[in-house]
C-alpha cells in the first residue's frame, strides 16, 4: 500500500499537482454533481472535500479561502439538516425563487464581503491576491447560505464565482483546482437548469 501511494504521489507531481489536490478534485466534483441532481449526497461529500481545501488553500497563502471553507464545513452540516428537515412539515425542503429585494440583499452583502474581507487580507496578512480572492470567498459564502436554503439563485452566482475561481487558481499554480472550478462551472449550469426544471414541475404539482 505505502508502494502504491509512492507511485500515486510520483504520478500527481510529474503533472504538476499533489495527491491531496487530486483527492479534493474527486469529492469536490462528486458533490457539485450531487447537489446538481438535488441529491442528499452531496452535502456529506462535500463536508470532505472542504476539510481538504482547507490544508492547500492555507499552504498557497488564500487565508480568505481557508475562512471559506471553515464556513462551508458549517453550513454544509447545516445544509444536510436543512435539505432533509427544512420544509413546513419537518420534511425535504422544496426549492425557491427569490425576490427582487432578496437579490438586492444578496449582491449588497457580497459587495461589503469583498471591501471587508479584502482590505483585512490585503493590509494585515501576506495574503495574494487579496481582492480577488475575497470576491470569491463573499459570493461564495452568499451561495453556500442560498444553497442550504434551496434558493435556485445560488447557482447563478456560483457560475458568477467560479469564473472568477479559475483565474485567480490558475494564476496561483494550482492548475488541477482551477480545472475542478471550470467542470464546477458546467456543472452549476447544469444544476441552474435542472433545479428550474424541477421547480416549474413542482409549482404546476401544487
Amino acid at each position: 500500500m505505502n508502494e502504491l501511494w509512492i507511485h500515486f504521489s510520483e504520478a500527481c507531481q510529474s503533472v504538476g499537482t499533489t495527491p491531496l489536490e487530486v483527492l479534493g478534485f474527486v469529492f469536490g466534483i462528486t458533490c457539485i454533481g450531487l447537489n446538481a441532481l438535488e441529491n442528499i449526497w452531496g452535502w456529506p461529500t462535500g463536508l470532505i472535500n472542504v476539510a481538504i481545501y482547507i490544508y492547500i488553500f492555507y499552504d498557497a497563502r488564500l487565508y480568505a479561502d481557508v475562512g471559506l471553507n471553515i464556513f462551508f464545513f458549517i453550513t454544509g452540516v447545516y445544509g444536510w439538516y436543512n435539505w432533509l428537515k427544512g420544509g413546513e412539515k419537518k420534511d425535504d425542503l422544496p426549492i425557491t425563487i427569490s425576490n427582487f429585494r432578496q437579490w438586492g440583499m444578496y449582491i449588497l452583502m457580497g459587495g461589503l464581503g469583498i471591501l471587508g474581507i479584502g482590505y483585512f487580507f490585503d493590509n494585515f496578512t501576506n495574503a495574494d491576491l487579496a481582492y480577488w480572492d475575497a470576491y470569491i470567498t463573499s459570493f461564495s459564502l452568499v451561495a453556500q447560505v442560498l444553497m442550504a436554503r434551496k434558493k435556485i439563485e445560488n447557482w447563478l452566482i456560483w457560475i458568477a464565482v467560479d469564473i472568477i475561481a479559475i483565474g485567480v487558481y490558475w494564476y496561483k499554480d494550482l492548475r488541477l483546482t482551477a480545472v475542478m472550478f471550470f467542470i464546477y462551472l458546467i456543472l452549476a449550469t447544469l444544476g441552474y437548469f435542472n433545479w428550474k426544471r424541477k421547480l416549474t414541475l413542482q409549482t404546476a404539482g401544487s
